[in-house]
């Protein structure tokens, strides 16, 4: 969006001209939007780096007490959850709240998800997930929504924010399991949970304060429904959501909606999803042959997405399982929670992202083809898991210590394989959308993100029954050969992307 096109500041929708460079360069609203998103990412991951020992651990140990199979199941469930809801999240903004109240909500309902959950009581923490979820959904997709208003169109500095907005993600994503690991080693989980509340309410309080720095901060839609259809659509939301959760209660009550059929629902859904999008895309009559052409390999890269995302949401969860059982936590003497070792995954993504965005520049036109950025993403991914065949091996129990050092190199593999594929698959995505369909590109990828947390929501049930070499070798095998098949595929790729490089 061009900022000739934004409103004045009299109503509150442009930022003020000093803001414009006062960030490094950047507008001064990216350091309110970056600093939202360390927070966010803080109590999100957070949570998550021990929501899966908090399912498995015993209710003598103030958890939950599921085996580890079912535990790594529902923290996946938890995950589709989320990133389906995302695709509603950017719809509510677009069409009813805007995007600077939908972060907002997001953010409070996010926040009261993560007070709930510092009760100690299970109700609650289902309650907190709920709330979490929703308004996750709310603020993922708007978050970068309003980073891109922050600029022209043919802003050069572009590239640059959305690489410094990237970087804050994984430093909220490497401090979140240090404090919310260590409160719950040494508190107790409820503690970690209490972790991720304040810092969620940091985030938010940041964002209000900051909000004067922000473009697209008006109270109304940018594509907002005419006032009939506005009132209809909040009535058959609010109506929708009584429905549901009404329904929920009583099957849940009369016991046909156990834990095990609502995982298996929330696959269903994620596998239908997407297939549904791509054929609204394909029939829809706005999408031109050309567009159209391009959406089929888009499909090859969407489903890279999520083979290579598979293996990313097990870093919070069966790799966080593996290592509170099967991994020495001492380092050079220093003894940490297991919970730790998800700290690595966004060290490594911090260090790394400026470093491979540098080899892209060095390299110019030399540089590999997107299709094969992703492929190399999701063969990288692959290996994470086959690496952790080699210490798992050749043990006749399941008493084993490996060094930590064979889990920090998985995390090393598997941050530079998300790296690739995240910048080069959102880079992909807005350029091979259909115009028609351009406001909502970034549904198209929270799908790849749901499908994946749905596909690994059955297959991490086989965690606990299977040896951990054929479990982590499997796994990653699949994930290397879909990366070869990507590779094998350029050719074509190049061809139908065209213009995409």
């Amino acid at each position: 969006m061009s900022r000739t096109t934004i409103d004045s500041d009299t109503n509150g929708e442009q930022p003020p001209p000093e803001d414009d460079h006062a960030f490094f360069g950047q507008p001064k609203g990216l350091l309110t939007l970056s600093g939202l998103e360390v927070w966010e990412r803080f109590s999100f991951l957070g949570m998550q780096a021990i929501l899966v020992l908090y399912f498995a651990d015993s209710v003598a140990n103030d958890g939950l007490g599921m085996d580890p199979g079912t535990a790594a199941s529902v923290a996946a469930a938890y995950g589709t959850l989320v990133y389906l809801v995302s695709v509603a999240g950017g719809w509510l903004a677009d069409r009813i709240l805007g995007s600077y109240r939908a972060v907002l909500w997001g953010g409070i309902l996010i926040a009261l998800g993560h007070y709930s959950m510092a009760v100690p009581t299970a109700g609650m923490t289902w309650a907190g997930l709920g709330l979490i979820s929703a308004g996750t959904g709310l603020l993922k997709p708007n978050v970068a929504t309003m980073v891109g208003k922050l600029y022209a169109t043919d802003d050069d500095r572009r590239d640059a924010g959305f690489a410094l907005y990237y970087m804050a993600i994984n430093i909220g994503a490497f401090a979140g399991p240090l404090i919310t690991g260590w409160l719950a080693d040494h508190q107790g989980y409820h503690w970690g949970f209490s972790a991720a509340a304040v810092g969620m309410t940091l985030g938010l309080l940041q964002y209000v304060l900051g909000r004067r720095h922000l473009a697209g901060r008006k109270h109304s839609a940018e594509f907002a429904l005419a006032p009939d259809a506005m009132r209809r659509a909040v009535r058959t939301i609010i109506l929708g959501v009584v429905v549901v959760g009404v329904l929920g209660g009583v099957l849940a009550a009369v016991g046909w909606l156990t834990m095990d059929r609502f995982v298996d629902l929330l696959t269903l859904i994620s596998v239908i999803a997407p297939v549904v999008y791509f054929w609204v895309m394909f029939r829809s009559p706005r999408v031109t042959p050309e567009e159209r052409g391009r959406l089929r390999p888009y499909i090859v890269l969407f489903l890279a997405s999520v083979a290579f995302n598979f293996i990313l949401f097990q870093a919070y969860s069966t790799m966080i399982l593996l290592a509170s059982t099967n991994a020495r936590t001492t380092i050079l003497g220093f003894d940490f929670p297991a919970s730790w070792y998800a700290s690595a995954l966004g060290a490594f993504e911090v260090a790394l992202a400026p470093v491979v965005a540098a080899v892209w520049v060095r390299m110019g036109h030399r540089q590999p083809h997107v299709s094969n950025k992703i492929a190399f993403g999701v063969i990288l991914g692959g290996l994470s898991f086959l690496l952790m065949v080699l210490p798992t091996s050749g043990h006749a129990d399941d008493t084993y210590k490996m060094a930590a050092w064979w889990i920090v190199g998985s995390y090393l593999l598997l941050g530079l394989g998300d790296v690739l594929l995240e910048t080069s698959g959102m880079s992909a995505t807005s350029k091979l959308a259909p115009k028609a369909f351009s406001s909502q590109t970034m549904s198209l990828w929270f799908l790849s993100l749901a499908l994946a947390n749905g596909i690994q929501a059955q297959t991490v049930k086989l965690y606990d029954d299977v040896s951990k070499p054929a479990y982590f070798g499997v796994n990653g095998a699949i994930a290397v050969a879909v990366g070869l098949v990507v590779i094998a595929m350029a050719p074509w790729l190049r061809r139908t992307m065209h213009p995409v490089h």
